[in-house]
């Protein structure tokens, strides 16, 4: 009885809006709501459920009655099959739209939070082609459209060189043109392939794990650097040779050509030694004369140009005249420190990340910036009393926290230092709107500016500034 209740067929639905993880929302007539991702709000569908939770149905579009006038027609091919832009089928303006109402509910209605008005979201200057990082696996079982698997083609060609079906952590899809990243990242992806099956380089079979290749990183930087990686799973000195030669005389523009080989079960690379084949071991980036030096491991905002309109947002939140102490929590590779330490007095970064916070120091003496100091250390555990007295009571605290937001242990810390203005960037609105109910009887938000940083999908930054009540 229970599995026929998952499954249910809903006739001409409307679609009326854009929830969480960038679903589409459904209401029936008597008020039940089904969460979708292959419709966008102004649609009008049947559907078919396929999973019952408490408060709402999961489901799936199998018949259009209306299109939404926020539609456009996806540019990539894979759109729907890739886990990638899932709002590709939605204008960019409408995508805004909808980031900015997620930003102002999530803030309101889960922290309870009184708003300013809402400065409109910062849209990216570009749509495609934003990203300056790129990981793409190899398979030598690729995964079969369904028209491929109905077709008569032959399909023995199985390698692929791709990203992962969403949910299937060993199916592949061969992507032939991503948008998501400029030249040279599409010509480098495909000449692998293309080089790696003419020469009989094995490809990585997940399940047995078994095979040569194992994946291919790529970044590029606004000032023309290009990084590739590639990650062997056996060490075959030959076939490493052939390809990384031949990357290496055909694409002259890569900076830094490195390798790593991992035998181990999964493909993270941040246990393993990274070895540079050609040029150097790292790339840079440039940010108002600032220069960030990038290695294979190193974290830096994946969309450099709108990483520069976030961060002018944060210096002109933070309003520093020069004398200000200011603290930067999750600082990472001190890039958002660096920016703003020519209108502060000093600035303190702290991190969890040794390697995050080495970076940081290198490229603030590269940078010859002599007013950061960095600190290596568990927020919670570090951020503690004897810091402030060892440091300075901040005027200034600028917080980046991942998704899960800030532990409440450094909610309380910051209450407990009080200083005159906290600059919170997030990007995860949900999380930001939970600490901000944590410390709304001290501080009053004053400014919210949303920013969108990955343009097709749902994800969205959101940067606050809260002042003492």
């Amino acid at each position: 009885m229970a599995r026929k209740n998952r499954r249910q067929l809903f006739e001409q639905v409307p679609v009326v809006d854009a929830g969480a993880k960038g679903k589409a929302v459904a209401k029936t007539e008597d008020g039940k709501v089904i969460f979708l991702s292959n419709a966008v709000p102004g649609d009008v569908v049947d559907i078919q459920t396929f999973k019952k939770r408490k408060a709402y149905f999961e489901g799936k579009a199998i018949k259009f009655h209306t299109l939404s006038e926020r539609r456009t027609d996806p540019v990539c091919q894979h759109f729907g099959t890739c886990g990638g832009c899932k709002w590709q089928h939605m204008s960019y303006d409408n995508q805004l739209y909808f980031k900015q109402k997620e930003v102002e509910n999530n803030l309101t209605r889960l922290g309870g939070i009184e708003l300013p008005e809402t400065t409109a979201i910062l849209g990216s200057k570009e749509q495609y082609f934003y990203r300056n990082k790129m990981e793409f696996s190899f398979s030598d079982s690729r995964w079969l459209t369904q028209e491929e698997v109905d077709s008569d083609e032959d399909l023995r060609d199985r390698n692929a060189l791709g990203f992962h079906i969403p949910g299937m952590w060993d199916k592949i899809l061969d992507v032939k043109k991503c948008h998501l990243q400029a030249d040279p990242s599409n010509a480098i992806r495909n000449a692998v392939k293309e080089f790696s099956v003419a020469n009989g380089l094995a490809f990585f079979n997940t399940r047995n794990q078994t095979g040569l290749l194992r994946t291919l990183m790529i970044r590029t930087s606004s000032i023309g650097e290009v990084m590739v990686l590639i990650q062997f799973f056996t060490d075959d000195g030959t076939n490493r040779t052939l390809l990384l030669d031949y990357l290496a005389e055909t694409f002259p523009q890569i900076t830094s050509l490195l390798y790593v080989i991992n035998e181990k079960a999964n493909d993270t690379i941040y246990d393993q030694e990274v070895i540079c084949y050609k040029g150097r071991d790292h790339i840079f980036e440039e940010m108002e004369g600032l220069k960030f030096k990038i290695n294979a491991k190193s974290f830096y905002q994946t969309n450099s140009e709108q990483a520069y309109e976030l961060y002018k947002v944060t210096r002109d939140f933070a309003g520093l005249s020069g004398k200000e102490l200011v603290y930067d929590l999750y600082t990472g590779t001190g890039t958002i420190a660096q920016f703003v330490a020519k209108q502060a007095k000093k600035v303190v970064g702290v991190e969890a990340v040794p390697d995050a916070i080495t970076a940081a120091k290198e490229n603030a003496q590269f940078n010859g910036i002599d007013n950061v100091d960095f600190f290596v250390g568990d927020m919670k555990k570090v951020f503690n009393d004897t810091f402030i007295e060892t440091h300075g009571q901040p005027d200034v605290i600028i917080t980046d926290p991942p998704r899960d937001g800030m532990h409440k242990d450094v909610v309380q810390q910051i209450l407990n230092i009080a200083p005159n203005k906290v600059v919170y960037v997030s990007c995860n609105s949900a999380t930001q709107a939970r600490d901000l109910a944590l410390m709304d009887e001290m501080y009053k938000v004053t400014k919210v500016q949303p920013v969108d940083m990955f343009p097709q999908t749902h994800h969205v930054e959101n940067v606050v500034l809260l002042e003492k009540r």
